[in-house]
This record gives structure tokens, sequence and C-alpha cells, in this order.
């Protein structure tokens, strides 16, 4: 039985997730893939405070970065502990845990200001550090070997959705609701068609923070601050009027767009907060809607994971703007499916680091642009 793991911490920093996966060989280039069990840990708030001053901070100091390195392995161990220990399990019994590590900064273009802009992504991570703490080896740095194909290096997970979720006779889509948005379409099996996916825009990232701003904590619950308010139009149409949205794929994003400075420069200061947050929300619906029609794709089926599908106020205001769109798209739950719409994710860098240790790709170029396929990420020896 080959056990991995995998580790997630998203753009929204809402906590540390970890899935434990069986993953088998099934043919020459497919796999068996059971969900076995898994965790979803809140961050330290201290912890969380360090992320989110280093996404934000053009003049990050070495000593931080590496103490927020130091902490989330320790984290990770922790983690690790904990679910081997409700399994019964030591860490001999694990092939390899795939550590995505927490994104600060992904600009796949570079610096537009730059002279020789630089393509970069940059996941804080310590998996040297991590091997040794948990005894067990590391598959760490998915992302950069797809940048260095001249690939987006994101999304990565609709490979794993498409190992997961192809239907035989029909598209399937799946919607990441993370801190950024991330869609992906499956062709029905054996069509020939290539999987879509593919960043939004934002999700979680703007309605965590500007809650933050004037809650003092980062999650509208149920999204009910949101239901309190009323969307402005204007405010929305400024907004879906972003560069990012009129791009063509393949196409990602991240904080670097959407953040509360970009949202500030279209409010005028006199709105309610609780109209700005349903603003917001609206932006989320509206943005993933436009980008669905886009493609021209029938989707029968949409599926939410991640944070954002415990959102009842998005999920119910998603749900009405498909059935009303020329497709009449339905949404489905993520555990009709089988899975955990909160740890679907960490699960995608179990499969990855399984893909890395079998020697096998773990991108899509369809999706990121790359100019092939490529094995993904390293691997740090227990």
């Amino acid at each position: 039985m080959a056990l991995y793991l995998g580790l997630m911490t998203g753009t929204s920093l809402d906590g540390l997730d970890i899935a434990l996966l069986e993953i088998e060989p099934h043919t020459m280039d497919r796999e068996q893939i059971h969900f076995i069990d898994g965790l979803d840990l809140p961050l330290p708030a201290t912890l969380r405070e360090c992320l989110w001053r280093l996404m934000h901070d053009d003049q990050a100091r070495f000593s931080d970065l590496a103490l927020a390195e130091q902490e989330l392995a320790e984290l990770a161990a922790s983690a690790i502990r904990q679910l081997l220990t409700r399994q019964q399990l030591t860490p001999a019994a694990i092939c390899a845990v795939g550590s995505h590590g927490q994104t600060i900064e992904h600009r796949p273009h570079g610096f537009h200001s730059q002279q020789k802009a630089t393509p970069y992504t940059y996941q804080l991570d310590n998996p040297s550090l991590l091997a040794e703490l948990c005894g067990i080896a590391v598959v760490g740095d998915f992302r950069r070997r797809d940048l260095a194909a001249g690939g987006q290096a994101a999304p990565l997970a609709p490979a794993f959705h498409a190992a997961l979720f192809s239907q035989p006779d029909q598209w399937h889509g799946l919607l990441n609701l993370g801190g950024i948005a991330n869609l992906t379409l499956l062709p029905p099996q054996h069509s020939g068609a290539p999987v879509i996916g593919f960043d939004t825009g934002p999700a979680n990232c703007l309605l965590d923070a500007w809650h933050a701003r004037h809650h003092g904590t980062p999650i509208d619950r149920d999204g009910q601050w949101a239901a309190s308010g009323h969307v402005i139009p204007g405010v929305l149409e400024h907004l879906l009027a972003a560069e990012y949205f009129a791009k063509p794929l393949p196409k990602s994003t991240g904080r670097e767009d959407f953040h509360l400075g970009w949202l500030e420069q279209y409010l005028s200061g006199n709105e309610a907060p609780a109209d700005v947050q349903a603003t917001l929300l609206a932006l989320t619906v509206e943005s993933v809607a436009r980008s669905l029609e886009k493609t021209g794709i029938p989707l029968p089926a949409l599926t939410p994971c991640g944070g954002g599908a415990r959102n009842l106020a998005l999920i119910a205001a998603l749900e009405q703007r498909l059935a009303h769109g020329p497709q009449s798209t339905r949404i489905t739950c993520c555990a009709e499916l089988g899975w955990n719409a909160d740890l679907l994710e960490a699960g995608a860098f179990a499969w990855l680091a399984a893909r890395r240790v079998l020697g096998r790709s773990g991108n899509l170029p369809s999706v990121t642009g790359a100019r092939g396929l490529r094995v993904l990420g390293g691997i740090y020896a227990r």
C-alpha cells in the first residue's frame, strides 16, 4: 500500500490542510487514488499575521522569511504527527509528503517596470527541515519547473481533477474558491479535447481582507455580513473592468493584482462597509460566471471546493447566477464525488508527490501554457 501526504496553505491564509491518500500505479500514466483521511488546522494567529505582512512587504527581511519557513515546517510536522497517530501509522509507512508551501508572490510575467521582466513564483517552504522533523521524504518546489518551461506555474490542481473526476460522456467543472478562484473544465473521456483550467479572479482574498479591516477577523461566516449588504452596481462594473479579466488563456493571478489598495481606488469612502462586502461577493460570482460563459463550453454541473465552498451566501448567489445564465449550469456538492471540499487541494499535492516519485509529469500544458509535460518538484530525502 503506497501512502502519500499532501500539505496546502492557500492564499486565503485560513489554515493548513493535510490529506492522506493511497496512490498505486494503474496504467503507464494513471494511478488508482483513494482518499483515506485528512485534517484542516487553523494557522496560529502570529504566523498568519507574519505571512500576511510578508505577502505585502516589498522589503522583507531574510530573517523574517527564515522564521516563517521554520514555523510553517514545525506546524506541518505537528499536523503530520497528529494524522499518523490517528491512523496508527509510523513515518516509515509514508512514501512521501507533498509540500506546496505558502505562496508569497506569484508573477508569471514578472514586473512590467523591469527592463527585463523575469517570471517568478515564490512559495515559502523549507522541505529539508520538514523532512528532518517528520522523518519522511518530502517533495517540494512544484511550480517553478512549469515556469521554467514557459508556463504560468498555475493552476496545478486541474491535472489532479482530471485524474479523479473526468466523466465518460459530458463536461464537468470544478471551482476552487481559495484566496483566488480557479476553474477546471474536464472534457468527456476519450473526446480528445484538452482540459481547460485558469484563475478567474479573486475569491476569499478580498472578502477576508475587507472583513478583517472592519471586524478584526478574516472570515465572514457563511457570508452573513455580505448578505446583509447591497451590491453597488457602479463599483462592481469598475472592478469587472480590471485588465486581468480580459486577458486570454492561459492565465493565473494572485494578491499582486487583487488587494485592498486595488479596491480602494474605486471607492469614494462613503460606502457602507457591508455594501462593499456584498459587492466583493458579487465580483467573485460574476467573474466566475463570465469566465465560464466566455469558454462557450456546455457545462451541466459545477462543483465548488476550497474554503469558499462553505460560504453559503456565495454559493447561493453563484447557483442563482448560473441557473439563469445561457448554459443553465447546476451546482453540485463535492461530497457527491466522494471528497471533502476543504481537502481536495491538499490531496492534489499528495498526488503530485506520487507523480514525482514515480517519475511522471504533473503539469498540463493546455492549462499552464508550458512547452510540454514536465515532472514537477524536487525530492528531499528523509
